[in-house]
């Protein structure tokens, strides 16, 4: 295998492309969205991209046709294209841990060749989901029983990250879709209350934990799990109830067998799965239970169509390209901090969150590939809510606020849930935000209108603020997929183009070492020497304190 880097080590902010983006940004600069869009009356009909069930509308961008050639360009110079070849083939992206990053593999149709260090990885893949759906479905049956004989009613993940944000996403997603006479709860913080509240209700001798942990040594999960498995033996009492109340999604059998899970319950998966890139593999088995095995393999086929269209598609219409390039567009050249995304549907409320991790935890690098510190910005801060709810929340700041802040709507052309005509409020609400974000309301139309010179200026909405808008037929299991997929690739186009490496994440690990060590302070019997700073130091001896003035 090789590694993959730019086709050249030239750096990024001298590329031509770089510098023609440069001027033509002082150019488009001081255009509006208005004068845009009067000069070219198709222009809502010619910046869109309908492909693979999701139709992409990004003429209320402060783009023009050249702006995206000029970034089409840009992308070319930095061997997007190359890049995307040696991510489907297996190439170690993944520079600092010598490692593919390999997730599309996951969800590759059976009978598909994917080979890496000569083994088939699609026939592993295919191996571990068959099981899993042995396993979903003798739960969702009901044939099997805790312990004492009685049913599973209640399953609850414990993971953090990637092994706890995907897997609720994915379960608030599908909600319609999930067996409803099934509890699930998820469980990531190390706060004892996530446990305690996830638990409160439920019955020992019918709940199912799913312990999530690649290397089953992450801290904080595996101090949740241990509380799980004293909440339960304090029920049941037997060592050998753990075998029927716990399942484990890991690498590492000597320590799940050490918990006490039987291996025959542990359900694997691979290096070259990044914990952000792995609803889609065994830290999917919540969801599987939820929704089934036909209904999740349906969101992996929705996975794959745009694993498809993202590696054919010209970079011209091709959806996760054009928006990873916009986001860039903003981020590079207007100076933008943060990107917002609002979900029109309520089945979504936890999307936001997901891309949090994906987008800032993938692509929050100071250094390129070659460990060169970057002079430009790379990751953006993410955010959103589902609508309408942000409306009436902090949409006041995106119209009328000092921040420039691109925004994404994702819309449905149905409800899962008809009741009256609120879909089509829902939906009035999304189009409207996007035309008043857009063209705003000038200080004259407001005038027209009869409001007072006192008040004119108050009610006058700058406008000129850009939005993509994503619309879906409805949200099924598949269009779940092409939604996350959309965006993993998203993300990954605007790591290559910065040159850095999307699938790494060294930046958790200082803080979790350190926090290793000051656990040990806080526990100790003995007055412990500190060797921290003086308030970090302080703040140790005052929680000491406390805790002795309680005891």
């Amino acid at each position: 295998m090789t590694i993959t880097v730019h086709s050249s080590t030239q750096p990024l902010t001298k590329r031509p492309a770089w510098k023609a983006l440069q001027a033509h940004y002082q150019q488009i600069r001081p255009l509006h969205l208005r004068q845009l869009f009067a000069e070219d009356p198709l222009r809502g009909e010619r910046f869109v991209v309908d492909a693979s069930g999701i139709y992409l509308d990004y003429s209320k961008n402060r783009i023009t046709d050249e702006t995206m050639r000029l970034l089409i360009k840009l992308a070319d110079e930095c061997g997007l294209r190359k890049r995307i070849k040696a991510m489907f083939n297996g190439e170690i992206i993944n520079v600092t841990e010598q490692r593919a990053a390999l997730h599309t593999a996951l969800r590759a149709p059976e009978g598909e060749r994917i080979m890496l260090d000569g083994v088939d990885v699609v026939a592993e893949v295919h191996a571990v989901l068959d099981r899993m759906a042995v396993f979903s479905e003798q739960v969702r049956s009901g044939q099997w029983l805790g312990y004492t004989g009685k049913r599973i009613r209640n399953i609850v993940n414990i993971g953090i990250g990637g092994s706890d944000l995907g897997p609720v996403m994915a379960y608030e997603a599908l909600r319609h879709y999930s067996q409803r006479d099934l509890t699930f709860r998820f469980v990531s913080n190390v706060d004892g209350t996530d446990f305690q509240e996830a638990t409160r209700d439920l019955d020992p001798e019918a709940t199912l934990f799913i312990i999530c942990s690649k290397t089953f040594t992450t801290l904080e999960t595996l101090t949740n799990a241990r509380a799980a498995r004293n909440w339960c033996l304090d029920k049941l009492g037997d060592d050998h109830a753990i075998r029927q109340h716990f399942v484990a999604v890991s690498t590492n059998a000597e320590e799940v067998t050490k918990f006490g899970i039987n291996t025959v319950n542990m359900f694997g998966f691979w290096d070259w799965d990044g914990g952000r890139y792995s609803m889609d593999s065994a830290i999917g088995l919540s969801t599987m239970i939820a929704v089934g095995p036909d209904n999740f393999r349906a969101m992996l086929a929705g996975f794959h169509a745009m694993d498809e269209h993202f590696r054919t598609a010209p970079f011209d219409r091709n959806i996760p390209v054009i928006i990873g390039l916009l986001k860039l567009w903003y981020n590079n050249f207007f100076d933008t901090q943060s990107v917002a995304v609002f979900p029109y549907n309520q089945y979504l409320k936890r999307f936001p969150a997901y891309l949090q991790q994906l987008t800032m935890e993938s692509n929050g690098k100071h250094v390129t590939l070659d460990g060169i510190c970057v002079d430009y910005q790379t990751s953006p801060i993410y955010w959103g809510e589902p609508g309408t709810n942000g409306q009436h929340s902090f949409f006041q700041l995106l119209h009328q606020g000092t921040r420039l802040i691109p925004c994404d709507f994702i819309g449905f052309y149905q409800t899962l849930n008809p009741l009256g005509d609120q879909h089509d409020l829902l939906m009035a609400n999304l189009f409207a935000q996007t035309e008043a974000l857009a063209f705003g309301k000038t200080e004259a139309e407001v005038r027209a209108e009869g409001t007072s010179d006192r008040l004119a200026p108050h009610r006058t909405f700058e406008g000129n603020r850009p939005t993509n808008t994503l619309l879906v037929e409805q949200l099924t299991p598949k269009t779940l997929g092409l939604l996350v997929a959309l965006y993993e690739h998203s993300v990954f186009t605007q790591g290559g183009i910065w040159n850095i490496d999307s699938f790494d994440q060294w930046g958790v690990e200082l803080g979790k070492a350190l926090a290793q060590k000051t656990a040990a302070e806080l526990k100790s019997a003995d007055e412990p020497q500190l060797d921290h700073d003086s308030s970090t130091n302080a703040l140790i001896r005052r929680y000491r304190q406390f805790k002795r003035g309680q005891s």
